[in-house]
């Protein structure tokens, strides 16, 4: 009943894909073959596994039941395929990777080109995305993320330093000023990533200071509030790895420099207690060493700490 991998994979793709016809595009087939899958499946266990509609659909409460044992089958199966993956010598198969857009457009292209190339018998499936997913769902080796993420099903490996900085272009300064304490900023027109209109700035040392700033911009994609920085639009907060270089060449300049800010490190996401096949150990190895090679923001670093927490309310929450 459920020794038929290819449909479970299938099952499990189109569930976490939305719909049958993104799951086609993921899996490369199809969408009759996806649906016919789909179809044996439902009929080997007798029942209705998903409502569909033109526009939607949703698991049943048998699919919901059956799509969770359905990914521990295949948490099972991924296992001792990496069993036999570790006992190979070649870094070969499908390497999965979701990571921050900004960083992987600067950083991780690169290096996994770079990667790739050595490795020529590896397939690369990179995704460049802010939003945390969910590996056991998604089918992801690992993510790439700032800080580490509090659940028990996920282990952390760290990769590489990183500390926040406050900034802004000398255009914007030339014409708004410098500002000097923490509560300055609440005058100035500030960048915020996310939905919400405003946000509480958390810096933290000798003298702790929060302020609730205004958005003058409020976006959800990293890159964009990077962009509105560089053209003068105001005061972000970015990780060193977004604009580290901007800051040596002078296109930002970096704002209160004195004050401690928290570290979150660059670190690697991967299922809890999964074997790690060869190719996701070897990769592990690879960015460390290339991303510490590429550390170069000591002299920005200075005195003044390594991360600002950024803690943002929702805008419904006024």
């Amino acid at each position: 009943m459920l020794d038929d991998l290819p449909a479970l994979r299938t099952f499990a793709r189109i569930v976490a894909a939305g719909s049958m016809s993104a799951a086609a595009r993921e899996l490369q087939l199809p969408l009759s073959v996806v649906s016919k899958r789909l179809a044996q499946l439902e009929r080997s266990v007798g029942l209705r596994l998903l409502q569909r509609t033109t526009r939607r659909q949703a698991l049943t409460e048998d699919g919901a039941q059956l799509h969770a044992r359905v990914l521990r089958i295949l948490e099972e199966v991924a296992q001792a395929e990496g069993l036999l993956s570790n006992s190979r010598s070649a870094v070969d198969g499908l390497l999965r990777l979701s990571v921050p857009t900004e960083l992987g457009r600067q950083h991780i292209v690169p290096a996994m080109a770079e990667f790739q190339r050595r490795h020529p018998n590896l397939q690369v499936q990179l995704d460049l995305e802010d939003a945390v997913v969910n590996l056991l769902e998604s089918g992801h080796d690992l993510a790439i993320r700032f800080g580490s993420v509090p659940d028990p099903n996920l282990a952390v490996r760290r990769l590489a330093p990183n500390f926040r900085v406050v900034c802004a272009a000398p255009a914007y300064l030339a014409q708004h000023g410098t500002p000097q304490h923490p509560a300055q900023l609440a005058a100035h027109r500030c960048i915020v990533i996310g939905a919400a209109r405003r946000a509480e700035w958390h810096f933290h040392g000798a003298a702790p200071a929060t302020v609730r700033v205004q958005a003058a911009f409020a976006t959800n994609d990293g890159q964009a509030a990077h962009g509105l920085a560089l053209h003068g639009a105001g005061i972000v907060v970015k990780s060193i790895w977004d604009v580290g270089d901007d800051l040596l060449s002078g296109r930002l300049q970096r704002l209160l420099p004195g004050y401690s800010m928290p570290a979150a490190p660059l670190q690697a996401i991967l299922p809890h207690g999964r074997n790690l096949p060869l190719r996701v150990r070897v990769l592990l190895d690879f960015l460390r060493l290339r991303l510490g090679a590429a550390w170069r923001w000591d002299a920005v670093q200075g005195q003044g700490g390594s991360d600002v927490e950024v803690l943002v309310e929702d805008a419904e929450r006024r």
